[in-house]
């Protein structure tokens, strides 16, 4: 029963790791400077590329997870927030795969993961039988 149970937790591992949309995160960047980690979206957000600038002549970026119903919109941000004085201005574009938010052209490991993840159960149960 144990191992059968053990089968049945590495089945579902796997389908969970699938479920999670992966996302790169960057609060804040300027110019073609914008640090990044990964990050894994809520259910209801795709990961976005935000571009914009502030004070008319600095580029900003940002990256990370947004709320669907944000999505290709274009916000403008007051300083202070209820004056007429803009900060800045940014559009927010989203995608809805792996790490699709990066424009540096990084590698999408969602296979690869996966692959790691099947081939993992798999020698678990194998182990455990």
């Amino acid at each position: 029963m144990n191992k059968l149970t053990c089968g049945f937790f590495a089945v579902v591992l796997y389908f969970a790791m699938g479920q999670a949309l992966q996302c790169y995160d960057c609060k804040v960047g300027v110019w073609s400077l914008c640090f990044t980690t990964k990050t894994t979206c809520d259910s209801g957000q795709q990961c976005f590329s935000g571009l914009g600038k502030a004070a008319t002549l600095v580029d900003i970026k940002m990256k990370g997870c947004l709320d669907v119903s944000q999505c290709n919109k274009t916000e403008q941000v007051n300083f202070p927030a209820n004056s007429n004085s803009s900060l800045y201005q940014m559009t927010k574009t989203c995608c809805s795969t792996d790490l699709c938010n990066s424009a540096l052209g990084h590698f999408h490991f969602s296979a690869v993961s996966m692959a790691f993840t099947a081939i993992t159960s798999v020698f678990m149960v194998k182990i455990l039988i």
